[in-house]
């Protein structure tokens, strides 16, 4: 059998803590989330030919979206409009993020910008990336007269 000791301060602390735990429980579910910016989820694939860039964006209007490509760089930003409150009831739980939002990557190689080609489907935004070709030597041959 273990004893376990305990001085005034420890007892203190313990109580502190739990009033702290009862009264965050208390308080909205949403009041922690509205400030902070929500992180647009990527994937990035490099085939041999092009990258892949998925990106997870459920609930938001394509035209909502704007794609920029400039110096290597891709942009993806726009804005998750969020719900109004449900006249059925209130939120006990609310992750979903929304607001506007902006995701910035450097892709390692040159690429075709003019040929970029998005879609979006089941809520995935889907970028198709060609890389420049690489330029071959030309083997220049030797005319003899």
């Amino acid at each position: 059998m273990r004893i376990v000791t305990r001085d005034p301060f420890t007892r203190e602390l313990e109580t502190w803590r739990n009033t702290m735990e009862q009264l965050l429980n208390e308080l909205p579910r949403t009041s922690y989330r509205e400030d902070r910016p929500w992180v647009l989820p990527l994937d990035v694939i490099e085939t041999e030919d092009q990258f892949i860039v998925k990106a997870s964006i459920p609930g938001i209007d394509p035209d909502d979206l704007d794609i920029t490509f400039s110096d290597n760089i891709l942009t993806i930003q726009g804005e998750i409009k969020a719900e109004s409150e449900h006249p059925e009831g209130r939120y006990l739980l609310r992750e979903r993020g929304f607001g506007l939002f902006q995701r910035s990557i450097a892709l390692p190689e040159r690429v075709e910008a003019d040929k970029i080609e998005a879609t979006y489907k089941d809520g995935v935004l889907i970028l198709s990336i060609p890389k420049v070709e690489e330029i071959k030597p030309k083997r220049i041959s030797i005319k003899t007269k």
